[in-house]
């Protein structure tokens, strides 16, 4: 696997615009990087399918799957002085909004600079300082002085999707890098890159790559690609919560630098155990740092994969990720690297009688 290869294909992907039900611009760039290795086709609800080239339609399938949305806002009507009311499209946090650059989609296209503002610090009362205020509070300012202007010049319409102003970062010394929406165009990247490194091989199974949409609203995308593709097993990439700053050092479970984590439970989930061995057994054997999570909050796409057909085993590889669901995050280019070793030394083992054995 070429880093710097990959750490290109993760820069364009996380300065991708793509919210939830917006994913046009992650979709398109997807098509470029991987038109050369993958028989790829779209749906409606915009979930893009990358299906490895030696697919014979005769071994089980076997899915992977990334979310290519991002959290961010929508517009939800302009104010009379040309500010804009807005509502989060995924799970946003109150105190993580405020004070931020974000770009807002004109009529035209263009993506337009503007700031999450509330009510300034010289005009609260000491009472109102010490609290954060509710989003219904905010408003995004495009610099418009009347809704004429925020409509008429500025191109801005209801419903116009809103997304973090922020661009990749990679400090080269440490491995770390910086940027938006991790969550989960990391896993878009490693659905990718695992079919890149599996093209030309044959394999004991069928390979379905899914770049699935509106994760942050409730697994939707997934949801459909379940029914339209319905997989045998499933291998879900995700954009996890790192726990290593804030938390005791006898409970991380998701430290940066320190391996992809299986997670054995979430509020969606119970992992197939059988499935989460059989991983965590050969990343052991290949020396594969990985670390094991059972979490208490959360869900991902592995929520509507494994309900669907006859229940689908299905584990979710999480890369951890500093501060999800705001605007930056700090992840690790050893992890990204490791989950696609991982996932790639799966596949490569599957068979049919191994899929039934789980």
């Amino acid at each position: 696997m070429n880093r710097r290869q990959s750490l290109e294909w993760i820069s364009t992907l996380s300065d991708a615009y793509g919210p939830s039900g917006f994913e046009d611009e992650v979709l398109a760039a997807a098509r470029r990087y991987m038109e050369d290795f993958c028989e790829i086709r779209e749906d409606p609800i915009r979930n893009l399918y990358l299906e490895h080239r030696e697919n014979n339609g005769r071994r089980p399938v076997v899915l992977l799957d990334g979310h290519a949305d991002e959290v961010g806002f929508m517009v939800q009507l302009i104010r009379p002085n040309g500010t804009l009311q807005f509502v989060p499209l995924g799970g946003w946090v109150p105190y993580a909004i405020p004070a931020h650059k974000v770009r807002v989609r004109s009529a035209d296209g263009s993506w337009i600079s503007g700031v999450v503002a509330c009510t300034p610090a010289h005009f609260l009362t000491a009472a109102e300082r010490e609290k954060t205020p509710p989003i219904s509070a905010m408003v995004i300012d495009v610099g418009a002085r009347s809704l004429e202007e925020a409509r008429d010049v500025f191109g801005i319409r209801v419903g116009a999707p809103v997304v973090p102003d922020v661009t990749f970062e990679y400090n080269e010394k440490a491995g770390v890098m910086l940027g938006k929406a991790f969550d989960c165009r990391l896993g878009c990247g490693c659905v990718a890159d695992t079919l890149r490194e599996l093209c030309g091989e044959e394999l004991g199974v069928d390979l379905v790559g899914v770049l699935s949409s509106q994760e942050e609203m409730g697994t939707r995308g997934a949801q459909v690609a379940a029914q339209r593709i319905k997989p045998d097993l499933a291998i879900v990439f995700e954009g996890s919560p790192a726990d290593d700053t804030f938390t005791p050092d006898y409970a991380i479970q998701t430290a940066i630098g320190k391996g992809p984590m299986l997670r054995h439970l979430d509020v969606g989930m119970i992992t197939n155990p059988r499935f989460i061995r059989y991983v965590l057994d050969m990343g052991a054997g290949l020396g594969i740092p990985l670390q094991e999570a059972v979490r208490t909050g959360g869900r991902t796409n592995g929520a509507a994969f494994h309900l669907s057909e006859s229940g689908t085993p299905t584990v979710v590889i999480g890369l951890p990720v500093r501060y999800i669901h705001s605007h930056h995050g700090f992840a690790h280019i050893e992890d990204y690297e490791n989950a696609v070793r991982l996932a790639c030394a799966v596949i490569r083992s599957l068979d049919e009688e191994i899929i039934a054995g789980f």
